[in-house]
């Protein structure tokens, strides 16, 4: 992946050194050492130059980046992708349930990697895979990828200080109370397992997620019923939001590991509606939204 990204140097930002300049902006010191390593990756004004040369008013800073080397180890395989955005530092895809986000032993050729690695192989550009907010197998909806190492690393420090806004759209049985609220219980993992994890007061990391039950199910439904709910993200846990539903009683239906109630849907009933963040490079405001899929509007038509 090639990108140049041009910067305008104020006056407030005059006497800094490239490398200030760039901290500033977000660059990490792996991202400082990967560019110095570039040929011509710094430029001011046109004229190639050094990570330790003063900036001055009205300059302009060129930034190329150069990645040449393809992801190793992810075949290209040609797999249907739900672009929603895309430009020359991100791309924001609507994740189908069924599909995981890397490559592994049971799952070699067909991840959301091995389609963009497919995708950006037609196009003759050399493509490393870098997701920002992983989502599960199962769980549908809204995924960023960065294109390149900074735009990566950015979006990476985003979602450390929880400046990347994740709202979630789940199906549970019966009715929450309260309506809406916060759930405060950290996770840790559960026995030996690798994957499963439980609510531990004791030895888990802490967790925090904020719902609220946007339909109910009917008093008067035969079959429990069910209720749609938005779940906002505060932190960023392995199966947080799975975890929390089971612990206050309302687990996601169709969950295979917390509670395998597949009468309905085949699949955690879990979709990744709306992110909002910065953009790493520009700073403008994003915002994306993917509607509900169908296997989860056929659940909540069952009770009707």
């Amino acid at each position: 992946m090639e990108r140049r990204i041009d910067y305008s140097i104020t006056e407030k930002e005059a006497g800094l050194r490239v490398e200030q300049y760039l901290r500033q902006k977000g660059y990490s010191y792996q991202n400082l050492t990967q560019l110095k390593k570039m040929p011509e990756s710094i430029l001011i004004n046109g004229v190639w130059s050094y990570m330790r040369t003063p900036l001055t008013s009205g300059d302009r800073l060129t930034v190329h980046i150069q990645e040449m080397e393809s992801s190793p180890h992810i075949p290209p395989v040609p797999l249907p992708l739900d672009i929603v955005y895309e430009d020359g530092d991100i791309l924001v895809v609507n994740k189908p349930a069924g599909m995981p986000i890397h490559p592994s032993l049971n799952n070699y050729r067909n991840s959301l990697a091995n389609g963009l690695m497919y995708y950006f192989q037609q196009q003759g550009i050399p493509f490393i895979f870098r997701c920002t907010n992983r989502l599960d197998r199962d769980t549908s909806g809204l995924t960023v990828i960065a294109k390149h190492m900074v735009s990566s690393s950015i979006l990476s420090g985003m979602g450390v200080r929880h400046e990347i806004e994740r709202e979630y759209l789940a199906i549970v049985r019966g009715a929450i109370t309260p309506p809406s609220g916060t759930i405060d219980a950290p996770l840790a993992r559960a026995g030996s397992s690798l994957i499963e994890r439980k609510v531990d007061f004791e030895n888990g990391e802490r967790a925090v997620t904020h719902y609220k039950v946007l339909s109910e199910a009917p008093e008067s439904s035969q079959k429990n019923g069910h209720s749609l709910v938005s779940l906002i993200l505060e932190t960023g846990r392995t199966h947080q939001i799975r975890v929390h539903l089971k612990y206050i009683g309302h687990p996601l239906v169709g969950d295979y590991l917390y509670n395998p109630d597949m009468e309905f849907i085949q699949r955690q009933a879990l979709h990744s509606h709306r992110l909002r963040f910065s953009h790493p490079i520009t700073g403008e405001q994003m915002e994306f939204m993917a509607e509900l899929p169908e296997d989860m509007k056929n659940v909540l038509l069952e009770q009707k």
